[in-house]
């Protein structure tokens, strides 16, 4: 049962559900049997109170101190027919007046008698005597005209049916308790498992979705409100599983079609060799060829496996103080000569220096002002500016030429992603350089960011400054 209850919310809320309902049982039983136990207590002692006011009558009308039989018979009189009532009267020198009942009457309670007060004032007093609980009031009263008679007046109540009744009342209370806690377990459960129809209804829609079925999605608008968040959450992953499944699938393509090429190369070139003899000069030429195809897969996988790194945070950079101006300038002069075949010129503005890696900083670098200069029209300027504060570095790379598509610019930093679909270029490697940006950005906690428009696209790279930066490494450990 233990072991159902952790594991099913159901039994778990009937449970708890039953839990409460015997908590409020339980003080409302005990509220109720306080109530009656209060107004049995009252009801004794306004018995108590009319019996004793009829005695201190018969006493104050004594006329001579010496009337003791008419009071006997008097006394005797009134408490005809009252069996759980006992009298103790006892006059002042100590003498036993009138004593009635079938209990007598401790001298202890004669001794707490006090002087008469007005009704519900006087204490009530208690004892137990042969396991039966007795009441009872205790008063002095002297007569006004003849001081010298004074009384002490003691009269008790048996409240055994009083017991009897709260007893044979707990016992009904008990089985009403226990059946109203059975009815409330099982509404309990009953309740719990309709308001869990909805999980059901969302689970049997889960286990509908697959690979092949990601287009499934939770109903949001016939769910109670408490779960709505739970179904949109749980829409929004597989809307990101989707997402990622499509560019998985894609990237497979692409890295298929990438290390297709230079296979097929390696391939064509090889068995065209083993045609036929030839020259020592014609087959180190074809290994030549082939060495080609070797360092772009070479270069390839080097890629590859550095976005694997960095999907798993193991491209953490060693940190120091990176002068970025430096570290453009030598990228700058690394493609002076590309831009120059192309006539573009290159140009850097402003300053800046940062924590981190300089190798992969300029890695990072040198891909986007490759890409720039590869699409820049002639006798433009590409154009690199750093902006430095100390929370935040800029680095922005600019290039007047064809623009990337709005649809297009989400996918920029894809892998193998390009804006030429046919992919023939061989001069654009194999889209992996902005994706490696990406990540080596990433990495130095900085994010990079492309916008295109008017002819012109900028690729801004924005880094922690100074500050955050000498700080960041001691949190990252």
């Amino acid at each position: 049962m233990k072991h159902l209850s952790r594991k099913s919310i159901t039994v778990r809320t009937s449970l708890l559900f039953t839990l409460l309902a015997a908590i409020v049982f339980v003080v409302m039983g005990l509220v109720i049997r306080a109530s009656v136990n209060h107004h049995f207590s009252e009801q004794d002692r306004s018995a108590l109170e009319g019996k004793l006011e009829l005695i201190r009558h018969i006493l104050l009308t004594t006329t001579t101190p010496d009337d003791d039989v008419r009071i006997r018979r008097q006394l005797g009189d009134a408490m005809v027919g009252h069996h759980d009532l006992s009298v103790r009267v006892q006059s002042m020198a100590g003498e036993d007046v009138f004593s009635s009942g079938h209990t007598p009457i401790p001298d202890r309670v004669l001794q707490d008698a006090r002087p008469l007060v007005p009704k519900g004032a006087l204490p009530l007093l208690a004892w137990m005597d042969g396991g039966v609980a007795y009441r009872a009031l205790s008063v002095r009263i002297s007569a006004a005209d003849t001081p010298q008679q004074d009384w002490v007046i003691s009269i008790a109540i048996d409240t055994r049916h009083h017991a009897e009744f709260l007893t044979a009342f707990e016992h009904e209370l008990l089985l009403i308790g226990a059946g109203g806690l059975f009815l409330m377990a099982s509404l309990g459960w009953l309740a719990t498992r309709r308001g869990l129809r909805p999980v059901q209804s969302m689970a049997r829609v889960a286990e509908g979705i697959s690979a092949q079925r990601l287009q499934e999605r939770l109903p949001t608008d016939d769910v109670p409100v408490e779960l709505q968040p739970l179904a949109r959450a749980f829409n929004e992953m597989l809307d990101r599983l989707g997402d990622s499944l499509s560019r998985l699938s894609e990237f497979s393509s692409d890295l298929a079609h990438e290390l297709r090429t230079p296979v097929n190369n390696l391939m064509t070139q090889t068995q065209v060799s083993l045609a036929k003899p030839r020259t020592a000069d014609e087959y180190r030429e074809v290994m030549y060829s082939n060495l080609e195809e070797f360092e772009r897969l070479a270069r390839m996988i080097a890629d590859m496996l550095f976005l694997a790194k960095a999907d798993n945070g193991l491209i953490i950079p060693h940190r120091e103080s990176v002068n970025l101006r430096c570290e453009v300038e030598a990228v700058i002069e690394f493609y002076e000569a590309l831009a120059s075949e192309k006539s573009v010129s290159l140009k850097l503005q402003g300053e800046a220096v940062t924590m981190g890696d300089p190798l992969m900083l300029r890695r990072a670098i040198s891909n986007l002002v490759s890409n720039a200069v590869r699409h820049s029209q002639p006798n433009t300027t590409v154009n690199v500016r750093l902006v430095s504060d100390p929370q935040a570095i800029g680095l922005t790379v600019e290039n007047t030429g064809d623009i990337i598509a709005p649809e297009q610019l989400g996918r920029v930093f894809d892998r193998f992603y390009r804006a030429d679909a046919s992919r023939q270029r061989s001069d654009e490697g194999a889209g992996l350089g902005l994706a490696i940006t990406r990540s080596i950005i990433r990495a130095h906690r900085g994010e990079v960011t492309v916008s295109s428009g008017e002819a012109r696209t900028s690729f801004h790279i924005h880094l922690p400054g100074s500050q955050e930066a000498s700080v960041r490494p001691a949190e990252q450990n």
